[in-house]
């Protein structure tokens, strides 16, 4: 499997991000939802490590099965919070042991309680990162905010944090958002300081008002009012919600690919439909369905 590095040489790159289950209704969905966007032939998917450790067990599995049964390049998400250098270390190498050649390095959300009790060496994703280029040659990647990193406490001091880990990552992921402008300024503003990183954006088809608008607060992210209000139209009809979330993704979507992003990184949320509705209205893969 290529490593996302070269895809990104390649051309644009088209990739989706998955959560990992929780229960088994939960796999057998996105089983049937990695089974039809792996039809579309995406450049990688990727699989979250799970909210304050809440899922972090099948992410491993779900690789797994992405790589070697799917035959798509699959890029596992990392925490180190909670963790020690020895699990942290036993999961790399596991990865490594399993052909794994793509990483995104996150800090990751604190245990419920909002304290990490866990004796971990790390703090910091810019430490995973260098931790993880011991184990083996992973192609790294990072978290990327846009708007801004949403426990930081000063602009100036998050965008010098923000440069120095995307100047030690292979690539950059950004937090989903709503703009085309935050994009382009967050990369003006890191070309700046000197910064070469590709940083690929992130998409959210929001089809779920209060499901979007939880993590957008949670990630310091505008939910902008008059997407709001045409979701809030819609009401309680599925197919209008997916049709204005739809039309959202794809108008982002094409100023992002206008604005010269090396790619785009959609949002699932473990569904397909609104995903492969971005994909047929971006023309990225015609033909394949």
């Amino acid at each position: 499997m290529p490593k996302i590095t070269d895809l990104l040489r390649s051309g644009p790159t088209l990739s989706f991000e998955f959560s990992a289950p929780r229960d088994e209704e939960g796999a057998r969905r996105l089983n049937r939802t990695l089974a039809r966007l792996a039809r579309l032939q995406p450049s990688f998917m990727s699989v979250t490590y799970g909210a304050g450790g809440s899922s972090r067990g099948p992410t491993a599995q779900v690789v797994h099965h992405i790589r070697h049964d799917l035959g798509v390049t699959a890029m596992p998400h990392l925490t180190c919070v909670a963790h020690t250098r020895d699990e942290i270390g036993a999961l790399l190498d596991a990865y490594r042991d399993d052909g794994v050649e793509n990483l995104l390095a996150l800090h990751g959300d604190l245990p419920e309680g909002g304290a990490d009790t866990r004796p971990g060496q790390f703090t910091r994703a810019i430490d995973l990162v260098a931790f993880a280029r011991e184990r083996a040659s992973f192609a790294i990647g990072v978290a990327a905010h846009p708007e801004g990193h949403p426990m930081a406490a000063a602009t100036e001091a998050d965008r010098e944090h923000q440069a120095a880990k995307l100047r030690a990552a292979d690539f950059g992921m950004t937090q989903f958002f709503f703009r085309v402008e935050y994009y382009e300024r967050f990369m003006e503003e890191m070309q700046a300081r000197g910064v070469e990183t590709p940083v690929i954006p992130g998409v959210m088809p929001p089809t779920n008002i209060e499901g979007v608008g939880r993590m957008a607060a949670m990630n310091n992210t505008e939910f902008p009012a008059e997407i709001v209000a045409r979701l809030e139209t819609a009401g309680e009809d599925v197919n209008a919600r997916r049709e204005i979330a739809v039309e959202v993704a794809t108008r982002l979507g094409e100023g992002l690919l206008a604005a010269g992003a090396p790619g785009l990184h959609l949002y699932t949320m473990n569904f397909s439909d609104a995903v492969r509705a971005v994909v047929a209205n971006l023309g990225l893969r015609p033909g394949l369905d």
